[in-house]
């Protein structure tokens, strides 16, 4: 795993004074045609404050779901089933799926912000960028035009962008990589305290990706928010992470710290993500993907929902359904022989 971080590399310390927040037994699921689709099934962890952590897992692994549900932007057909989402700040704490329409609106932006994959279709085409960040203070209960204004002046140096270029920009007239640091900047106008980025670099060249990776390592050190970054690419995850947790079909599998779960994962679907990444030294052959296909959501196989890709599986895994289990020092993963050094390379 040399290729993913040396061991010597220092990674950034999280605040735990409190939490940020907290999902407790979260399930969602989607309406269709052949019947409900089991997107998000039980899932729980704790977010401290100032922390990063990564989810990790193929598409259609309920990463996206997981972050909409946090701020109920999911689409009509999705129905939350069961969970909590409690959310805390300065000693004050709510359950994020009690709120109302109003509170929720202020609860969006002002407390938690979301970027999306795509920054093109996310900003307005028909407005300069000026015009954008003053339409999202206005939303949310700020008109003082100048404030705002200034606002908007910081956040854009601290993204690396020239601010008088930028704000009396159209979106069409700005690279991709400035549209995204755009929506950074966005994100943080009304001081948040949790901000989810769903595959922000995606899309985006090796040279762009390695200028936001650094910026958000320096805005997170500055402004002290929370990150829950939803990305595949485990290189990524590995540089911006302080723990990392891995969704399968639709469940967290297993979570733990960075280090521990990158060179000692306890999970054969972690293991196998982690052995399809390519080295920069390493030898191509020695590169294996994981057989077969992600699960059906509709028709899950019965047992541990990897079992049929697993080749480890036994009678027990193709019957019995794990659940997380400490296997280290805040390390967790759902495998019946995690822990036993059935799975660890």
């Amino acid at each position: 795993m040399s290729s993913l971080f040396p061991p010597e590399t220092p990674k950034p310390t999280p605040k735990v004074a409190d939490t940020t927040l907290t999902v407790q037994n979260l399930s969602v699921d989607y309406v269709g045609r052949r019947g409900l689709v089991k997107a998000v099934r039980g899932v729980s962890f704790d977010l401290a404050h100032g922390e990063t952590l990564s989810l990790i897992g193929e598409s259609g692994s309920g990463k996206t779901t997981l972050g909409l549900t946090l701020i109920r932007l999911l689409p009509r057909a999705a129905r939350i089933r069961e969970g909590r989402i409690v959310y805390r700040r300065d000693g004050d704490e709510f359950d994020v799926l009690a709120l109302k329409p109003g509170e929720l609106r202020q609860f969006r932006w002002k407390e938690c912000a979301m970027v999306f994959q795509s920054a093109l279709n996310a900003l307005n085409p028909v407005l300069r960028i000026a015009e954008q960040f003053e339409d999202t203070a206005k939303a949310h209960g700020t008109s003082r035009t100048q404030e705002t204004s200034q606002r908007a002046l910081e956040l854009l140096r601290l993204v690396k962008l020239d601010p008088e270029r930028v704000l009396h920009s159209y979106p069409h007239e700005l690279s991709g990589g400035m549209r995204q640091r755009v929506l950074f900047a966005m994100s943080l106008l009304l001081d948040p305290q949790l901000i989810i980025l769903d595959e922000p670099t995606t899309a985006l060249d090796i040279l762009t990706q390695r200028a936001i990776i650094d910026i958000l390592r320096q805005l997170r050190q500055e402004m002290e928010f929370s990150l829950l970054f939803i990305s595949h690419d485990l290189s990524l995850a590995a540089e911006l992470a302080d723990r990392v947790a891995t969704m399968y079909a639709g469940a967290i599998v297993e979570v733990g710290d960075v280090y521990e779960t990158f060179y000692r994962p306890q999970h054969p679907y972690t293991m196998g993500l982690i052995k399809a990444v390519p080295t920069v030294t390493g030898d191509m052959q020695a590169l294996a993907s994981i057989s077969g296909s992600p699960p059906d959501l509709v028709n899950l196989p019965p047992g541990c929902k990897f079992h049929p890709r697993c080749a480890y599986a036994t009678g027990r895994c193709r019957e019995e359904e794990p659940i997380l289990v400490t296997v280290a020092p805040g390390h967790l993963a759902a495998c019946w022989y995690a822990g036993q050094g059935g799975v660890t390379p």
